[in-house]
């Protein structure tokens, strides 16, 4: 989930439904302007008789000569959302990506003739290219943390940062994960008075009270709360890299608060004010295109802080490799499978060994080669590229793993010690992974 917000409506698609992820988007102000509509109710202060078999509007309260007046009556309107919101909406911030635009050095008549400069192009000003939300964890002496989403910081030349008192100032880079879609910024923490504490994530249940806040549509709307449910703990969803091509599988929370372009790298809390996880994508469409409603996504905070950890240690997220590329074996045909890779009729599913990275490759040391089919791991079935990646990521670098797999046939095991990844590969079902 790494593009840009500022291009990403129809990015982020998962297979089998349109989504995007959340982000300032372009032709915002068309958006803004759907948004922005309402229903004309026809006068505040009226409402229908429940008591009466009658479709006739009562005013709410009137004086002697029967002209409808307010009411001072004093309503309690602290809520528990009301708290969770106050408690938190210090931390909540909106992130600015800001980006160059390349201007041509010469006109279009001087490079036909040869009378331009030699230099083709110069950097132009900064530009604000996207715009997103980020919550302040941490705070260390005077420098404070941000947690954001990585598409929402991708491709800038520099990055701002909006606080809810409205105060822009700088950010830094710590470290971005696309395979988590999470990125880290730091600020000065000068003006910084509020930080956000994290939930546990595994502890949530469906049914109970969800917060997103954020900047839907940028920060003319920043602070934005929305109050929805936990519509479920662990819903399986498909990542991809900038390419579009599908990275793996995630496991998010989905949620029915209302989300929009620009909440992405906001909270989503709980209802004591607690993250429980960062705002990432939505579904907007199902794959008939048919317009969806109330079906957001949020990274578990459990995981946010396992990353966040490791960008501010060590700038990069370590996961392990076993050095060897791979197709599903689902994109090998019947014949193959029999007359190459000579599998038994029951084997149906698994990825196919096309070679290894390098030669110190952790599945070579362990004696795997060319057209093996790797079927298990530590047990677990691999069905496809994404599974092998997201059972690969739940071990760390220097586990040992054992694989099942089969070779002319035949069934084997191999105890492979993993090494760390030179680079985030991107898998797709369409071509050879790397891991």
């Amino acid at each position: 989930m790494d593009n840009n917000d500022n291009q990403q409506n129809n990015n982020q698609r998962p297979k089998q439904h349109g989504s995007f992820s959340l982000g300032k988007v372009a032709g915002v102000a068309l958006l803004a302007g759907l948004l922005g509509g309402g229903i004309a109710y026809g006068g505040a202060n009226y409402f229908a008789n429940a008591n009466e078999a009658s479709d006739t509007a009562v005013p709410v309260s009137s004086n002697k000569s029967g002209n409808t007046k307010t009411s001072n009556v004093t309503v309690n309107v602290s809520t528990q959302a009301n708290k969770a919101y106050n408690s938190i909406k210090g931390a909540v911030v909106s992130v600015i990506n800001l980006q160059r635009e390349n201007t041509s050095s010469s006109n279009g008549l001087e490079a036909i003739f040869g009378n331009g400069s030699s230099s083709s192009s110069k950097s132009g000003a900064l530009q604000a290219a996207s715009e997103g939300s980020g919550v302040i964890y941490k705070k260390s002496k005077n420098v404070a943390y941000i947690v954001t989403n990585n598409h929402v910081v991708s491709g800038a030349n520099s990055l701002e940062v909006v606080l809810s008192n409205g105060k822009k100032i700088d950010a830094d880079l710590v470290g971005k994960d696309s395979v988590t879609d999470l990125a880290v910024l730091k600020i000065n923490g000068a003006d910084v008075k509020t930080v956000a504490s994290f939930g546990n994530s595994d502890d949530i249940k469906v049914g109970e009270t969800a917060l997103a806040i954020g900047s839907p549509l940028g920060t003319q709307y920043a602070s934005t709360l929305t109050e929805g449910i936990i519509s479920a703990k662990k819903r399986t969803v498909q990542t991809t890299n900038s390419s579009g091509a599908q990275t793996g599988n995630a496991t998010a929370i989905q949620t029915d608060a209302a989300i929009n372009p620009g909440n992405s790298g906001g909270p989503l809390t709980n209802i004591a004010g607690q993250v429980i996880g960062i705002n990432s994508s939505k579904i907007a469409s199902d794959d008939d295109g048919t317009s969806v409603e109330g079906i957001g996504f949020a990274i578990p905070s459990n995981e946010v802080v396992k990353i966040i950890n490791q960008l501010v240690s060590k700038g990069k997220v370590e996961r392990p490799a076993l050095g060897i590329t791979y197709v599903d074996l689902t994109n090998v045909s019947t014949s193959q499978q029999k007359s190459i890779l000579k599998l038994p009729s029951d084997v149906s599913s698994g990825v196919v060994v096309m070679g290894t990275s390098s030669s110190n490759s952790p599945a070579r040391a362990a004696g795997l080669k060319k057209y093996d089919v790797i079927t298990e791991m530590n047990g677990k079935k691999i069905s496809d590229t994404s599974t092998l990646q997201d059972l690969l990521y739940k071990y760390d670098v220097g586990d040992t793993i054992k694989l099942t797999y089969y070779r002319n046939g035949s069934k084997k095991t191999a105890d492979v010690k993993l090494t760390e990844t030179t680079s985030q590969m991107s898998s797709s079902s369409k071509s050879s992974a790397e891991s």
